[in-house]
């Protein structure tokens, strides 16, 4: 912990009194200063990217928010130039700085954000829910990448964003949702979370399982949030023919698979996720939110004081916590 000046506001920027900030598995990457975080992140740096709190200071140009104004942010700031942003993707932005990795983020007293990534939160949302934003996001992106209403969805790897798109899933319509999980915690989290069949790699065949649920046919859609080479191999081996699998967890190194076999002849839909759609997606949330038919705070399982963070890494690292915020 150090005492660092509170950010310059600058002309278009934002200054924001963090209330809430949460801890991702990005903030871990960090904390272990891994291969990763070593050939990416440039000390000393102010880390954390998912929170909300209330505007303290605005610059002249800015006229979307005002003091006082209860806010989250978008952390991805695109460039606003590159042929991505210049036609609708720019949560795919090639030049893309991120709020906490690329500059100082919020595990802080005060944030500092552009006026154009902040979103001002409805009344009528939980503010810690509106600090999970940013993880939320990306789960909510995922299951909408195809239909789900009427749909067997079966999510591998309930961290936090696979617990998350389990209850999306749940309130999009989904017909029978598998979470499939080796953490026990993180299981049952999901099972608060509106899944109806809870698989665990370690005790049983996830492949035969969904296949025995599904009288053989398989699941309609697979989104695959851990990552882990089994776990991509085995979202294409439980897919029903026709069906599609979202990917989302990222993978340590290359893997190998049966392109033939697992996409070409299976007649497989394959839509890679990154980021959330900016400001589709925040959209979506928050109608999902305000209908009623979304609860993700069963994802929320401890809350510490800012001055704590070695104890929410801690928590993070050994599976025991999903959602964790931090208060300073």
């Amino acid at each position: 912990m150090r005492r660092v000046p509170v950010p310059d506001v600058g002309p278009s920027g934002v200054l924001i009194r963090v209330r809430t900030a949460a801890v991702c598995g990005t903030d871990l990457h960090i904390y272990n200063w891994d291969h990763w975080a070593e050939s990416r992140v440039h000390p000393p740096l102010v880390f954390g990217h998912e929170f909300c709190g209330v505007v303290e200071k605005v610059g002249p140009e800015v006229s979307l928010v005002r003091p006082g104004d209860l806010v989250s942010a978008e952390m991805h700031v695109a460039c606003g130039r590159c042929y991505q942003c210049r036609t609708g993707a720019s949560h795919i932005c090639r030049h893309v700085r991120i709020i906490g990795v690329d500059a100082d983020g919020c595990f802080a007293e005060f944030v500092r954000v552009p006026e154009s990534n902040v979103w001002k939160v409805d009344p009528a949302i939980n503010p810690d829910i509106a600090a999970v934003f940013d993880p939320l996001g990306n789960a909510v992106h995922a299951v909408l990448a195809g239909p789900v209403a009427a749909a067997g969805v079966a999510v591998i790897g309930c961290g936090p964003i696979g617990q998350f798109a389990v209850a999306v899933a749940r309130a999009c319509g989904a017909s029978r949702i598998f979470a499939i999980e080796i953490n026990e915690r993180r299981l049952a989290v999901a099972c608060r979370m509106g899944a109806d069949v809870l698989i665990n790699p370690a005790r049983e065949d996830p492949v035969a399982r969904v296949l025995e649920e599904t009288a053989g046919s398989g699941a309609d859609v697979v989104l695959e949030m851990s990552g882990h080479t089994q776990g991509v191999k085995n979202a294409f081996a439980m897919l029903r023919m026709g069906g599609q699998v979202t990917l989302l967890g990222i993978p340590t190194k290359p893997l190998e698979m049966d392109l033939a076999g697992d996409i070409i002849f299976r007649g497989a839909t394959v839509a890679g996720i990154n980021g959330r759609r900016v400001f589709q997606t925040w959209y979506q949330m928050e109608a999902l939110l305000k209908g009623g038919r979304l609860d993700i705070t069963p994802a929320i399982t401890d809350r510490l004081p800012l001055a704590e963070f070695h104890k929410a890494m801690d928590l993070l690292r050994r599976g025991e916590g999903s959602k964790i915020l931090l208060e300073p």
